[in-house]
Formats: structure tokens, sequence, C-alpha cells
């Protein structure tokens, strides 16, 4: 998401608004895909693995060591999963790329952010969805990062004049009720 978006976005390399925007959408994207590493990594380190069939069936007997504290291996992964949801896509915190990547040459480069793109991080969620199911805590914390940012997307995207920026915040409205409706 992060590479595609900052070429879709800087097109117009000459407009200055247009390349601070891709910059953004970039380093958003990136600090998503950090959490997804870390998780990825715990569980590489764990299993030596990502088959999906060897992680579900034993994620709950597994705990990690982390900057001093002792967490459930699935508690772990489920977080940081999250987090990369959250950063691709546009969740509360790391949303504010996707309004940005309006600056795109076309209204067809917005609907593609819009309908295409940032469907990846829920897309992440609902593939770990046997993860998920093990961690109540995690849950109520995707439930509440999909209720704020629904609401908040749908309240920014009302008063909006750009009908590009309504676009993206009404699609950050409905990927809020899409992870929102995970739980």
């Amino acid at each position: 998401v992060g590479l595609a978006s900052y070429l879709l976005i800087s097109f117009w390399n000459t407009r200055f608004q247009a390349n601070k925007s891709a910059i953004k959408a970039m380093i958003m994207n990136r600090i998503g895909d950090m959490g997804l590493c870390l998780a990825f990594f715990a569980l590489i380190g764990y299993f030596q693995s990502l088959d999906y069939q060897l992680i579900f069936s034993s994620i709950d007997k597994g705990s990690i060591h982390f900057f001093g504290g002792f967490f459930s291996l699935s508690s772990f992964v489920c977080f940081f999963i999250l987090w990369g949801a959250i950063g691709k896509s546009a969740q509360i915190g790391l949303h504010t790329w996707l309004p940005d990547a309006m600056e795109g040459p076309t209204p067809v480069s917005a609907l593609i952010h819009a309908a295409t793109m940032v469907t990846a991080g829920v897309f992440v969620i609902i593939r770990s969805a046997p993860l998920f199911e093990t961690t109540p805590s995690v849950l109520v914390i995707t439930c509440l990062v999909g209720a704020s940012t629904a609401f908040f997307a749908a309240s920014v995207g009302l008063v909006q004049n750009d009908l590009k920026k309504v676009i993206a915040f009404s699609t950050c409205s409905q990927l809020g009720y899409m992870v929102m409706a995970f739980w």
C-alpha cells in the first residue's frame, strides 16, 4: 500500500502539496508496517513458520518476553496485527494520510485509494480471526478503535468542502464500521 500510494499521489511531482501528501502516506504506512513486522517476527521466532494451520492450532500456548514484561503470544501478535491494520486501513491515530492522499491526479485515483487499497488492514484482521478470538482484551481494543474511527471520520466528513476529502473521510468511517464489526 505504501509504495503504490506514494507513486499514485506524487504523480504531479511539481505540486508541493502532492509531494508532501505522498511522503505522509508512505510514513504512515511504514508505521503500520512496523506493527505487522513485529507480529510476524514473533510468530517466526516462536513457530519458525507463518503457516496459518500451525499457528492457529497452538497459538494460545506460548508467551513472549518484550520490554521487560511477559505477554501471551496471542495477545502480543494480535495487538501488533491491529497496529498494522490501523496504519493500512487509516484508522484513528494513523488516519491522517488518507484525506491527504486525495491529492492524486484524478478522482479515479481517489476512488482507487478509497475502494481498494485501504482494505488491506481489514483483510489482515479478518484473515487472523482465529488469533483474535483467543484475546478478548485485544478484541475490545479493536472494537473501540473501529467505533471511534467510524464516529470521528463521519463527523469530520460532514464539514468538508472538497469532494475528494468527503470520499476519504467516508471511507475511513466505513472502514471503522468494518473493524468494529469484527467484535
